[in-house]
């Protein structure tokens, strides 16, 4: 009977294991497949895409200083874990006739790796 209380602890977890983001690969992931077309940090500013700094909460299409596409702008979609998720899996299953050039991330290890890089930075909590 000494196994009862792990056992029903071991039970009551979750079945699907999370994995914690890992900050620095996810800056890499950012810096490598990114970082050319969009900035984050203090100084960002829209470039050949929009500036990411508070994107969680902020709705698709909406920074003043990026020229979106009518598709973007028209989206209603609103940026968190699972809208940014899925657009990055795949851009223009979330937003058809978005024209963002990425053909997505099917790693989803590196998927929440670049999710907690983006957090952390200016804006985002």
């Amino acid at each position: 009977m000494k196994f009862a209380v792990p056992l029903a602890v071991l039970l009551a977890l979750p079945t699907t294991p999370t994995q914690a983001a890992d900050i620095e690969k996810g800056r890499q992931i950012f810096t490598t497949r990114c970082a050319s077309c969009h900035q984050v940090g203090p100084s960002a500013r829209a470039a050949f895409g929009p500036h990411l700094n508070g994107i969680y909460g902020r709705k698709a299409g909406s920074t003043a200083d990026y020229r979106y596409s009518e598709a973007m702008k028209t989206s209603n979609v609103v940026w968190n874990d699972e809208t940014l998720r899925a657009f990055v899996k795949s851009p223009d299953k979330v937003v058809p006739g978005t024209k963002m050039r990425f053909w997505g991330m099917g790693n989803a290890g590196q998927v929440e790796d670049l999710l907690g890089y983006l957090r952390g930075q200016v804006g985002d909590r």
